[in-house]
């Protein structure tokens, strides 16, 4: 059964988790997107958890920061479902975290595309 939500258990909020993994992950870019991601250690009820930012510097606006932010994070619900079930097969967990690096606000399509890619190379890493 697939579902679509997106939970508070599974949005990366905890500051500590957060700075371990600029710290400590590894990353990779696909335009607009540089993701930054490590395996996780202590166990948690969903396989990834993940957190969206978008610069200040490149949108003065928080209307504009958080569209991108809702974009991304909806662009991931509905496309995560083939990531968590190939985690939960191996048993691993991730946390990810995806910087939105573009000076525009791109399409919803254009980033579900996006999105999709970097789900695949999560899945390989």
């Amino acid at each position: 059964m697939k579902t679509y939500s997106f939970r508070k258990e599974e949005r990366l909020k905890s500051r500590k988790l957060i700075e371990t993994l600029f710290r400590e992950g590894k990353a990779f870019s696909v335009f607009p997107y540089r993701v930054v991601y490590m395996p996780l250690q202590e166990p948690c009820k969903y396989p990834v958890q993940v957190g969206f930012s978008a610069a200040t510097r490149k949108f003065p606006h928080a209307v504009d920061r958080n569209r991108i932010k809702r974009l991304g994070r909806e662009a991931w619900r509905l496309q995560k479902q083939e990531l968590y079930e190939h985690l939960q097969s191996q048993s691993r967990q991730l946390a990810v975290f995806l910087i939105y690096t573009d000076k525009k606000i791109a399409p919803f399509s254009i980033l579900q595309g996006k999105i999709s890619v970097i789900l695949k190379k999560l899945r390989e890493a």
